[in-house]
């Protein structure tokens, strides 16, 4: 069997390594004729998988994402050839709650205001967002959804309608993925008219689709009255983004919110799972042994720290969202705005999740533990 495989997958020669030969190719390069006599293709979200790649797909029979999202893949054009598709739902959904909580303790720090003085408006409560919404609960947040397919299907659950949601929280967290077409269509769901009834002091994160928000729309509110804050680590066209906009947001990621070392092992590992059921075999790769032990495992805090600065400190011993917004400013200034762009998603540093740091609370420090753990971390002694 030969493996085709994104060449910023990890551990994938540990896992397909002995299922057959693993080729090795950057995501944007992958072309229809380095598809010819390919049994399995391994890809992430910025290989479009379609009838112009498949072209030359003499031998494919499985096609995976590493990915949560799957609207890359054309998946009519898979059933149409009888080629097997998986993708990995949830794998990386941690390290996008983890940067969104990151995101917003700095901007809390930055202009001066608590979380639990903001409502979060979370839209689309999948994977991703319906973990956030526990984990801002759990950290005393105030918080209201919206997801208008789950609202059709879930008797009792407390949903509310995006105008609704625009109107009554102060933060609009974007966690949709992108649907072009019917009834629940995402594309531009922030539309320039939504954009223009936001509330002045709001902001504005998406990690969800760059197309579910009118970026002209919102780089016009921000250059003109520049009352709002926006949180984007998500882009239209990516990887040639609106520079004017990057400019303007507060932080600007280049599509890394999901980046977690976990996260993407996850994805492997959950391609691994599905290629091997494909062809018959057994699993002999488990997760537990892709992963390593983070390079910080544990801290102590006593007292003296408010419920902030304990926080930020917990957050940044894992992941501070400024190194990341800091490298696509420095990349782009360097090589452009598109070369820039995929150079840090290439050569994104290692990242952990929150879940891998142990805090250890001293007797000063006891009644943190509601916070922190809702935040995500392990506490000990709480």
């Amino acid at each position: 069997m030969r493996i085709l495989v994104d060449a910023n997958v990890p551990a994938a020669e540990t896992c397909f390594g002995p299922l057959g030969e693993v080729v090795r190719l950057p995501g944007r390069d992958m072309a229809a004729d380095a598809l010819r006599d390919i049994d399995a293709l391994v890809v992430r979200s910025i290989t479009r998988v379609d009838e112009a790649l498949l072209a030359q797909a003499n031998k494919l029979r499985f096609v995976g994402t590493c990915t949560i999202g799957t609207d890359h893949v054309d998946l009519a054009a898979l059933e149409a050839r009888d080629i097997g598709f998986a993708s990995a739902p949830g794998c990386n959904a941690e390290a996008v709650v983890d940067y969104v909580v990151g995101s917003l303790a700095t901007l809390a720090e930055r202009q001066g205001w608590w979380l639990s003085e903001r409502r979060v408006g979370i839209v689309g409560v999948g994977n991703v967002g319906g973990r956030l919404w526990r984990r801002l609960d759990a950290m005393g947040i105030p918080c209201l959804a919206c997801d208008p397919p789950r609202a059709d299907t879930e008797s009792g659950a407390d949903f509310v309608d995006l105008d609704t949601l625009i109107d009554s929280c102060d933060v609009i967290c974007l966690h949709t993925p992108l649907i072009e077409h019917g009834e629940h269509a995402t594309r531009q769901l922030l539309n320039a008219e939504r954009v223009a009834a936001l509330a002045p002091g709001s902001v504005v994160l998406n990690a969800g689709r760059g197309d579910c928000v009118d970026g002209n729309a919102l780089r016009v509110r921000l250059a003109g009255r520049g009352d709002i804050t926006t949180v984007l680590d998500v882009w239209a066209h990516e990887p040639g983004i609106d520079a004017a906009l990057r400019d303007l947001t507060a932080i600007a990621t280049p599509h890394v919110a999901g980046h977690s070392l976990d996260g993407k092992l996850r994805g492997t590992h959950q391609v691994y799972q599905a290629l091997v059921r494909h062809v018959g075999l057994p699993e002999r790769v488990t997760l537990g042994e892709l992963l390593p032990a983070p390079p910080v495992a544990r801290l102590e805090l006593d007292g003296g720290l408010t419920a902030e600065e304990a926080l930020r400190l917990s957050l940044r011993a894992v992941h501070d969202v400024r190194r990341d917004h800091d490298s696509l400013q420095r990349e782009i200034r360097r090589q452009g705005v598109a070369k820039g762009f995929d150079h840090c998603r290439a050569n994104y540093p290692l990242r952990r999740e929150f879940a891998t740091l142990e805090i250890d609370l001293k007797s000063g420090a006891k009644s943190l533990a509601p916070l922190l753990t809702g935040a995500g971390f392990r506490v000990a002694n709480g």
